[in-house]
């Protein structure tokens, strides 16, 4: 599984896309065919406060799951967007098996 990283209006540094390919390497453990996974990562200015989002696009056969996470860090922001990705991936899983049986 090839994860890719791309960082808008900003330069990420090594320790960030570091962090981000070993949280969501962990998402092979819930299914085997993930074809790769897709992050930004972008500044959001919207007043005082610069919000940061990460959008995680996990390619799957036939299926594509998209998660976008807004948080204060980019890594509490990859943190969420990987929990709700374990859910829609044991949900899809799911859903795969029901219609074999």
């Amino acid at each position: 599984m090839k994860v890719s990283t791309q960082s808008v209006r900003f330069t990420a540094d090594a320790k960030l896309i570091e962090f981000v390919s070993k949280k969501l390497s962990k998402l092979d453990q819930f299914h085997e065919n993930i074809i790769d996974v897709n992050v930004t990562l972008k500044l959001e200015n919207s007043g005082q406060v610069k919000d940061k989002i990460a959008e995680v696009i996990v390619n799957i056969p036939g299926k594509s799951l998209v998660v976008k996470e807004t948080n204060k860090t980019f890594e509490a922001a990859v943190d969420k967007a990987s929990d709700v990705l374990i859910r829609q991936i044991k949900k899809t899983k799911e859903k795969l098996r029901e219609k074999r049986a």
